[in-house]
């Protein structure tokens, strides 16, 4: 061979040498061959046994598959305590007050199990409260409100809406207050006194024009300004998707309510069953995607926290992180959304007392 040659092809051969040395040996060999290396391996040291390769079952997080090995658990555990939490544990942080399960990975069913026992350990009395409202719903609020939409001009139905958003305001101005806003309150009061003048108690909405933005606070939001960020959900008669803060709440904003202060119970039931109508309007449009969904208690719980949490984290950070990162149908300001949660008044209760 040329001399030149060899020299150039000697680290080649080295290298794959080397390659196949490292390479795992096959699970069997020739006749002449398996005998010696047997009897070496005898003569050292018996033969251990290889350690399982793990299954797709542990792969996907099956419960009944064996756990990895010790070490490879140790060495996760040290990663996930010595490193910073991510954007997806974050987000579930946000939204459920805490990290899911140790060891619960993504798409982990067990994992999100023990997710959920954190907000809705109530869930089986939860489910039947739910089907209640829904038997109450599509028997009665939902045929009245598609009526109330069909017969209703949309002008009239939004100085309905403007009307009953006026009368919030005296219940956000003090729950802004509350909560170390008195910028946002003072704007509240000025946009309450120019609806109530130059709207005409409130049917229309000049201050929007005057570009004083709408805000809807309750004292559910000023519990989660002062520290009360997470909470179980709970779903009460009538009253739908709640936490128990949100219940909590109730108890703040009924003294506050403007139609609680109307002695004549005509006046006030009539009021009263205009609001729900007018709370229920807004909500048409999600009901094909309750009526589609695979489990409808399951997507309104979640979808109802999601947007309860942006509401109380958008105040703890700051009108302008709400603007920046809530989604549009989200946003709370837009001039066609409101609060989907049914008021504290609107429920026809008789007045309190020295009301």
């Amino acid at each position: 061979m040329n001399p030149l040659v060899r020299h150039l092809l000697a680290p080649i051969l080295v290298l794959a040498l080397g390659a196949c040395a490292s390479a795992p040996r096959p699970a069997a060999a020739p006749p002449h061959e398996a005998a010696p290396v047997a009897t070496q391996a005898a003569d050292v040291a018996p033969a251990a046994t290889p350690e399982p390769m793990p299954s797709a079952a542990v792969a996907l997080g099956d419960a009944g598959a064996p756990p990895a090995p010790p070490n490879a658990a140790a060495t996760a555990t040290t990663a996930v305590d010595g490193a910073d939490p991510t954007a997806a544990e974050d987000d579930y942080a946000a939204l459920y007050g805490e990290a899911p399960a140790p060891g619960a990975a993504a798409g982990d069913d067990a994992g999100i199990a023990a997710g959920r026992v954190s907000y809705d350990p109530w869930e089986p009395l939860n489910r039947r409260i739910h089907a209640f409202n829904n038997v109450v719903d599509r028997a009665v609020a939902r045929p009245v409100a598609r009526a109330y939409v069909a017969v209703v001009p949309q002008p009239v139905r939004l100085g309905v809406t403007n009307f009953f958003d006026n009368l919030s305001s005296p219940l956000t101005f003090v729950n802004q207050l509350l909560q170390g806003r008195p910028r946002d309150a003072v704007q509240t009061l000025g946009r309450f006194a120019v609806n109530s003048t130059l709207g005409i108690g409130g049917i229309f909405d000049p201050a929007s024009d005057l570009k004083m933005k709408r805000r809807s606070e309750d004292f559910g939001q000023t519990l989660g300004m002062w520290g009360w960020r997470s909470s179980l959900y709970v779903e009460l008669p009538f009253f739908g998707p709640r936490t128990l803060r949100d219940v909590v709440g109730l108890a703040g904003d009924a003294p506050l309510s403007v139609l609680q202060q109307v002695d004549e119970d005509k006046i006030r039931l009539t009021l009263q069953g205009l609001q729900l109508v007018d709370t229920r309007s807004h909500l048409l449009s999600l009901d094909v995607l309750r009526d589609d969904a695979p489990d409808e208690y399951a997507m309104v719980r979640d979808a109802w926290l999601k947007r309860r949490t942006f509401q109380i984290e958008s105040d703890r950070r700051g009108r302008a992180a709400q603007d920046a990162g809530l989604p549009d149908y989200l946003d709370e300001e837009e001039e066609e959304e409101r609060n989907p949660m049914v008021p504290a008044d609107a429920m026809p209760l008789p007045p309190l007392p020295g009301g």
